[in-house]
């Protein structure tokens, strides 16, 4: 017997651009048939994209998802792609189901559709709905509980959904009992430093359930604050996974192999459906694919950049405004912004007061000389001083409102401009509070919201390294990586005058708020008790600071914002 060619389609959909996603899968699906593929499987929720949230809640979505699903097997019919068997995620829901304080949302899946001859012929359920972290799929879906193989005139194909494999004596268990020859897993897994490794681990571990080679399709793109980083792969029953590529979108083709092994009619706690379907007669091309993984750092700065690009266009903006003081933070975020839309579309602004050193005025210069990008100062000493003489301001007041007339410029600029503004700030600032709100806190999307001080350091010699070996000019001035960090409102002002080194810092906050250690397990690592107290004071008293600070890229285990969901009033500090 012949084997099964299966088409992997790593896509980038728009969560709710209902026809656009569909015609992106008929376009992936018509070069997948064109290259010989007999089955061509997408991601999770590829038609509706991923996650929806509680747009779900909104029945005449739900109907709207069902209906596109139908329309996308006839599109498919009418593109010549009728006798391939597409597999798709999608958005079910029972239109007559009632809307109850127990389901509220009236039974809606996270499904996979079975589209063959210009119909949707079969669909599975996932049955494992992650409720942690960023995910609260038990709020909005209700679980399956059924099985589903797919016999393509002898080779069988098991399918799940993106959950159901992170779990042991889950569904990919009954599908090895039940002689599946490959296991075609439909994923929304978002990117995290050291996720793709992670991937890879369990789902080793599930091939050993199966006894199957696993086909590993993921999304790629960015929504909102999640990055989904494509890494899709093929991992066969030798050990050995087949990668794609990261961060774009791209098909994978694999042939499967049928392997006649003894199977179970029945499994324990499952109802089995059984789907019997066609092979499209193809002449099997030689195919050749293949990519290397990036290392974490490449990995690290795909993630950022494919976040701030697909959030610029996919809420429908063209350029970006940022303010540049000549520090590491900004000049970071300027080079991530041209990297994702551009350098004509980027325009930077200077905003000196007048405890602003001149090289910071230079290095900002600088930097947008070497990138090409649109400059312009607009000092702010006199917007200051109208403050400052009015309301007879001083001290942290008279500080915070040089952060608050910048806010207010680049707001300005962005109303009479259209550029959506990006906020410079980083993760160890946002969890000390050192941000001022309605000032450096302002804009839409804040790049490195996710990326800790020292992070951004390694990052800008990091991407002034790839600048070098392409034969560029270094983006970011030497000056901006290596001087004191100084948020500069004051004369002589440091950031080590109130806060300590920041790969010191950096280890505590990523003990305190990714690893949730309190005071005595941080200590045991060789900290002062007192030290750890104080950054933990400063992190809980900022909770409101960054309730309303602009969302940004997740790249951590634990990002501030749905990751960890603190409450503001609390009086509870750990006594150790």
């Amino acid at each position: 017997m012949t084997p099964l060619r299966v088409a992997a389609c790593q896509i980038n959909p728009v969560v709710g651009d209902l026809d656009a996603n569909a015609s992106r899968i008929t376009a992936a699906a018509r070069d997948a048939a064109q290259s010989g593929a007999q089955v061509a499987v997408f991601g999770e929720m590829a038609l509706t994209g991923y996650p929806v949230e509680d747009l779900l809640l909104r029945r005449s979505f739900a109907v709207d998802s069902r209906k596109a699903v139908d329309e996308l097997a006839r599109s498919l019919d009418a593109a010549g792609c009728g006798d391939l068997i597409v597999i798709v995620g999608f958005l079910d829901r029972d239109p007559d189901a009632p809307e109850t304080s127990t389901n509220p949302t009236g039974g809606a899946r996270n499904a996979a559709g079975v589209l063959h001859g210009g119909r949707l012929v079969a669909r599975y359920d996932k049955h494992f709905l992650p409720n942690y972290g960023v995910f609260d799929e038990k709020r909005w879906f209700t679980p399956g509980d059924r099985l589903v193989v797919l016999d393509v005139d002898g080779v069988r194909l098991g399918l799940a959904i993106c959950e159901d494999v992170w779990w042991p004596d889950g569904p990919v268990a009954g599908l090895g009992a039940l002689g599946v020859d490959a296991v075609l897993c439909l994923n929304a897994s978002p990117f995290e430093v050291g996720k793709p490794a992670q991937r890879r681990e369990v789902v080793a571990a599930r091939i050993a359930e199966a006894g199957a080679p696993i086909v590993y399709v993921n999304l790629v793109g960015g929504q909102d604050e999640l990055v989904f980083d494509g890494d899709s792969f093929v991992f066969g029953l030798d050990g050995a996974p087949a990668m794609g590529p990261q961060f774009v979108e791209a098909t994978q083709y694999t042939d499967i192999e049928p392997r006649g092994h003894a199977r179970a009619a029945t499994v324990e706690g499952w109802q089995v459906e059984e789907v019997p379907l066609p092979a499209r007669p193809v002449d099997l091309v030689q195919i050749v694919t293949g990519w290397n993984e990036l290392d974490d750092l490449a990995q690290t700065w795909a993630a950022l950049v494919t976040g701030t690009r697909d959030y610029v266009h996919k809420v429908g903006g063209r350029t970006v405004g940022l303010g540049m003081s000549g520090g590491i933070d900004s000049a970071l975020v300027a080079v991530i912004a041209a990297d994702a839309v551009g350098a004509d579309n980027v325009y930077g602004v200077g905003m000196p007061s007048k405890y602003s050193s001149d090289h910071s005025k230079d290095d900002a210069a600088d930097q947008a000389r070497r990138m090409g990008i649109h400059f312009r100062f607009e000092p702010i000493e006199r917007m200051v001083e109208s403050f400052v003489g009015q309301l007879h301001l001083t001290g942290l007041a008279e500080e915070n409102i040089q952060a608050r007339c910048r806010g207010m410029t680049l707001m300005s600029l962005s109303n009479l401009d259209g550029h959506l503004v990006l906020a410079t700030g980083n993760k160890s600032e946002l969890a000390v509070g050192y941000s001022t709100i309605y000032g450096d806190a302002v804009g839409a999307y804040a790049p490195i919201r996710d990326v800790e001080k020292s992070l951004v350091w390694k990052l800008a010699r990091w991407r002034n390294e790839v600048a070098v070996e392409r034969g560029e000019t270094p983006p970011i001035p030497e000056n901006s990586i290596t001087k004191e960090p100084s948020a500069e409102l004051r004369p002589g002002q440091k950031d080590s005058d109130s806060l300590p080194d920041y790969d010191v810092l950096d280890d505590i906050l990523r003990r305190y708020v990714e690893q949730d250690q309190g005071v005595a397990e941080i200590a045991e690592a060789g900290y002062e008790p007192e030290l750890i107290r104080k950054v933990a004071r400063l992190v809980d008293r900022a909770e409101y600071k960054r309730r309303q600070y602009p969302l940004g890229p997740k790249i951590t285990p634990k990002a501030f914002g749905r990751d960890r969901r603190m409450p503001i009033t609390n009086r509870w500090h750990d006594p150790a």
